[in-house]
């Protein structure tokens, strides 16, 4: 069967996330926006590990996989699945001797090897990878060149791409040969521009979780789907604090200092993993670009935002229609979209067909997208990806 997966999101215990940030909320923007499995994020945490235990039965038949993200003592995150929470109360008493947070912040920092992290979640039965593995501050290519590096000798068990690369920035890069790739949101908000932003989609064999796990685990994935690489705010090297593009060559000449302004030059995640690939891409599982609906209504209708009233009527009045988000954005015929809205349907047509420009981010800040010459911003919040 296959299964739309959204695997790493956040709870109201991590920073910079939205109180509204519910199992309830979660669990009824996932149907919106079409996802039959949804990670429950921050799985470490007791009082959420709670919240989802006591949670009623909403009758949606999503299947919820524990999930949370750890930061190491490089500052590298990882994402760790499981099948039970019961797992991840396990883990945490491990984890716990190791952490001055632990049992206070949803993404708590473990001060152990990413060796050390990788073995006890393996010890648990859990899965375990690099989260946004390409991000330049706090990820695995960002402090290292290579998993063995971080991982030693215990094996990762998927990579995930995060929201500045697609599966062309890794399939060259050799030591990731027959690693699933992952494509998920990091949602901080249950706000469907943010939730199921990024998806996977897993080829599973049953149902519930250990069938998710056991997809992940064995590669078994149909399609990946998420943002032009370019919207993500590190695409490109670029300062940080004007966010002026360079090349790598010139950021190199420049000793890595913006001469606009003195600030530091970061490396995008194009530049990065052009640098590790250093083989023929490896045939992968096809990769879908796009957009959030909230975001091309907006574009549309133009409003400053999706989160507007004329937005959030017209979503409705097509999720009234096709059901779910991702129906409309990847299979609802664009004829039908056009009788609810014709510009809503011009712009699904031009999104698929390619017809978008992209104007790359960097050094901190989204990319920008257009359809037929009008500039939009994403509007973004995350860290990390």
């Amino acid at each position: 069967m296959l299964l739309n997966a959204d695997l790493h999101i956040h709870s109201p215990y991590a920073m910079a996330t939205s109180r509204s940030m519910t199992p309830e909320t979660l669990l009824k923007a996932a149907e919106l926006k079409g996802l039959d499995v949804l990670g429950s994020g921050d799985a470490l945490h007791p009082a959420w590990r709670a919240a989802w235990r006591d949670r009623p039965e909403d009758g949606s038949g999503i299947v919820v996989v524990p999930t949370a993200e750890v930061e190491d003592r490089h500052r590298v995150h990882h994402l760790i699945l499981a099948e039970s929470f019961d797992q991840f109360a396990e883990l945490a008493d491990v984890f716990a001797p190791h952490s001055r947070n632990i049992a206070a912040a949803g993404r708590p920092h473990v001060a152990l090897e990413g060796v050390a992290i990788a073995s006890a979640v393996h010890d648990i039965g859990g899965l375990i990878g690099p989260a946004h593995a390409f991000t330049p501050w706090t990820s695995l290519y960002a402090k290292f060149e290579s998993p063995a590096e971080c991982y030693g000798g215990e094996r990762i068990d998927f990579l995930e791409l995060g929201l500045s690369a697609d599966t062309s920035y890794a399939a060259g890069i050799p030591d990731l040969a027959g690693i699933p790739f992952l494509s998920n949101s990091d949602a901080h908000s249950p706000t469907p521009v943010r939730l199921g932003r990024e998806f996977t989609r897993l080829n599973a064999g049953a149902a519930g979780g250990r069938g998710v796990l056991d997809a992940v685990a064995g590669g078994r994935i149909a399609m990946n789907a998420g943002f032009f690489p370019e919207e993500g705010k590190y695409n490109r090297t670029a300062c940080i604090h004007c966010y002026r593009h360079y090349s790598r060559s010139e950021a190199e000449a420049l000793g890595w200092r913006c001469p606009e302004d003195g600030k530091r030059i970061k490396k995008g995640v194009a530049d990065r993993a052009g640098e590790l690939a250093a083989a023929p891409a490896e045939p992968r599982p096809p990769y879908l670009h796009i957009i959030p609906l909230g975001e091309i209504i907006a574009r549309v209708l133009g409003t400053a935002s999706p989160a507007t009233r004329r937005c959030g009527t017209l979503y409705a009045e097509l999720l009234a229609e096709f059901g779910d988000e991702i129906t409309i954005l990847i299979a609802a015929p664009t004829e039908d979209i056009r009788a609810v809205h014709p510009g809503v349907g011009d712009a699904v047509e031009d999104l698929r067909n390619g017809r978008i420009t992209l104007h790359p981010g960097g050094g901190g800040r989204y990319g920008w997208f257009s359809f037929d010459g009008k500039i939009g911003s994403t509007r973004y919040s995350e860290d990390g990806t």
